[in-house]
Order: structure tokens, then C-alpha cells, then sequence
């Protein structure tokens, strides 16, 4: 199966909400796709994250992820989506704290300035602000994390023009499907 990094995919709105939803259909384990399983899509998410991401002015094109450094990395990203998904349902423990914090801990030491395994471990980092996590959400269709910039905090979808369409399209073609005879 092809597949490109597109503006799309950095819909989190953050560089560790965008490697957090790296992994497609999170919670269906018969269509979850790890986007990461090939070290050249690591590759490419870095370059990429450097023309899409939300944070790219604080960290411009993060260098490749160093392959010693990837388990470490992949550890990371799954202590990010457990951490961030349980503050959005208020579900947060000091447990999940710590293990996100350990996370970036044992990142740090490893990754280089301007790496895509440090500026992650970064970007994490300053989601923890109260502010920042009070408007992080769940995508009502695809399950992605993404942060709620809205005036009125009232968005539900990533990205309105591929979610948000593929909910009022499903929601209008049932409605005429139901009217048919």
C-alpha cells in the first residue's frame, strides 16, 4: 500500500500529537496501521513535519530519527497517546504523568538538538501546560488526538475537510437512504 505524509496527517496540531496519531485506527486491531513499522516512513515523517506540522516554526525540519534511538522513540509516542487520551476523559493518573515524563526523560539524553526524537519529546513537554491540554480532543470519526483551537472550543473533528466531510456525508446518505422507499 502507497502512502505520502500529507497536511492531513499533522492535523494534531502539535509535532507529539501528530507521532502519537502515526498509528491509524488506533483501537480497531483488525484495520490499525502503524505508519512507522517502515524506517523509511520515519524518514519521510520528519522531513514532512518540517512543511506541515503546527509547531514547525519552533523547530524547522527535525533530522532523521536515529535508528538506536527508535524503540526508545516508539515507547515515547505510546506513553504521549495514553497520557494525552486520558486527559481528555479525564481519566489522567500520576502514573501516566510519570510514565510520559520517563518517556521524555530517557529521549532527551539521546536524541540531538533539532532531531525529530527531541523536538517530540519537546513538543510534549509543552502540551503539558494546563492550557494546552484543557483543548486537546479526540477526533469524533478517525480517533486521532488534536488540539481544539476553535474560538469557542467546540470543533469535534481533526480535520474538517476529510473527517468532518466523511461524517456529513455518511450522516446525509443515510438520511436520504432512509426517506427511499
Amino acid at each position: 500500500m502507497t502512502f505520502s505524509w500529507t497536511r492531513h496527517r499533522f492535523a494534531g496540531g502539535a509535532l507529539a500529537l501528530d507521532v502519537a496519531n502515526s498509528v491509524i485506527l488506533r483501537f480497531d486491531p483488525a484495520r490499525s496501521v502503524d505508519r512507522f513499522a517502515k524506517p523509511a516512513q520515519l524518514d519521510a515523517f520528519a522531513k514532512a513535519a518540517g512543511e506541515f506540522s503546527a509547531e514547525r516554526a519552533l523547530f524547522g525540519t527535525p533530522a532523521a530519527l536515529q535508528k538506536p534511538n527508535e524503540a526508545s522513540f516508539i515507547a515515547m509516542r505510546e506513553a504521549i497517546d495514553r497520557y494525552f487520551r486520558a486527559c481528555v476523559s479525564e481519566a489522567e493518573t500520576p502514573r501516566l504523568l510519570a510514565s510520559l515524563l520517563e518517556a521524555v526523560a530517557t529521549i532527551l539524553p539521546l536524541g540531538a538538538k533539532g532531531s525529530l526524537e527531541a523536538e517530540t519529546a519537546y513538543s510534549a513537554l509543552r502540551l503539558l501546560s494546563e492550557t494546552e491540554k484543557k483543548r486537546i480532543r479526540i477526533c469524533g470519526n478517525c480517533g486521532w488526538l488534536f488540539i481544539d483551537r476553535s474560538k469557542n472550543r467546540s470543533r469535534i473533528w481533526c480535520d474538517m475537510s476529510v473527517c468532518g466531510n466523511r461524517v456529513k456525508a455518511a450522516r446525509h446518505y443515510n438520511a436520504r437512504k432512509d426517506r427511499l422507499p
